[in-house]
């Protein structure tokens, strides 16, 4: 993809939950983002109350494009325009690493095939609505929908099929 026109920098909060299953210790998940790049470390534990502790797992930028500005628009007319945090499994003393926050849908939803991946949605904050918004109607250009005619095939061009008893 090409370079983005914009960022937007945001910070993402996810949550440790303790599992009911004999599989797994935690359940992890994409909370909240907070608009800007605050001065934590990633990683840093913000609350624990036993059964849920909440982290700051870093800062991600939200990349804005010109050309999905379509998708754009369809997320701030929803009835809760969303972002999408993926989350992918790593090796270090945390189990995940922050990849990505997207306010695209389709690409939120694209990066769910990629296998390993923790990809959920969070709400949109209204700083993010706006500066969505705002470049959303300075960059979108309606394109109209028009269906391709297809070339009608000119009969004298096209080969014409022999028959066995003309063959020889």
């Amino acid at each position: 993809m090409s370079a983005p026109q914009q960022t937007v920098a945001v910070g993402v909060v996810v949550e440790r939950s303790k599992a009911a299953s004999r599989w797994s210790d935690y359940l992890w998940r994409p909370l909240s983002v907070i608009v800007g790049a605050p001065a934590t470390a990633p990683w840093s534990k913000l609350s624990d109350d036993g059964e849920h502790t909440r982290f700051f797992a870093g800062v991600a930028d939200i990349a804005l494009h010109r050309t999905e500005t379509a998708n754009y628009q369809s997320n701030l007319l929803s009835e809760q325009p969303l972002l999408w945090v993926v989350l992918r499994p790593s090796e270090t003393t945390m189990p995940y690493e922050l990849l990505m926050v997207t306010a695209d849908p389709a690409e939120g939803e694209a990066m769910t095939e990629a296998g390993n991946d923790l990809v959920d949605t969070v709400p949109m904050p209204l700083a993010v609505q706006q500066t969505l918004a705002s470049f959303v109607s300075e960059h979108h250009v309606e394109h109209r929908f028009s269906k391709r005619e297809r070339d009608r095939d000119d009969p004298e061009k096209l080969g014409r099929r022999l028959r066995n008893d003309e063959r020889r």
